[in-house]
């Protein structure tokens, strides 16, 4: 008789979130507290540039729906310019699914520098703004580090986690199915 660790069934699960066999199993009440976050996030990357929030004051009102999985994140564009959650029995005006199921097939494209696998249907000038935000809208997170811990750590950090990722793609770039298989 083998005797079986307590972390076998986790570690088991783990795998087969990582390999998209089966997505995390996530309470509700966490869910919505996830969406509320990253609402806030893109809501902070958007203000830090103000032409994404004008291309986004012309799309005011309109619903795009994220899905990725069993998640799914659904917000509305405010007369602002920004992003709120948008009521679940509204319909979408854009619907973004990302294709790929496993999460280290995601993270082995972004690695190599090429976008996630998406399907879209919906209004196509709103497909165009979105994929505009995509493409120029980054989050300056030296600068909100340096806010928080001053200016020469938060330099030092991003450093390190510029060269930390500039290796990740190297070794992404050199052996194309270590994170995942190769499509």
């Amino acid at each position: 008789m083998h005797p079986t660790s307590p972390f076998s069934a986790p570690l088991n699960d783990f795998y087969q979130f990582l390999s998209g066999k089966r997505a995390a199993p996530v309470p509700p009440w966490a869910v919505r507290e996830l969406q509320q976050r990253l609402v806030l996030l893109l809501n902070h990357v958007v203000q830090q540039e103000p032409a994404a929030m004008l291309r986004l004051k012309q799309h005011k009102g309109q619903r795009v729906l994220a899905r990725w999985q069993a998640y799914s994140l659904f917000f509305v564009i405010t007369p602002a310019g920004l992003l709120d959650l948008a009521d679940a029995a509204a319909r979408p005006d854009l619907s973004i699914v990302l294709a790929d199921e496993a999460p280290l097939d995601i993270a082995r494209r972004l690695m190599q520098g090429e976008k996630p696998s998406v399907h879209i249907e919906g209004d196509v000038q709103l497909a165009a703004e979105v994929n505009w935000l995509a493409d120029h809208v980054r989050w300056d997170l030296e600068e909100d580090l340096s806010r928080l811990l001053g200016d020469v750590p938060a330099h030092l950090l991003a450093q390190a986690a510029s060269g930390a990722l500039t290796m990740l793609r190297s070794f992404a770039a050199r052996r194309p199915g270590a994170f995942g298989s190769a499509r």
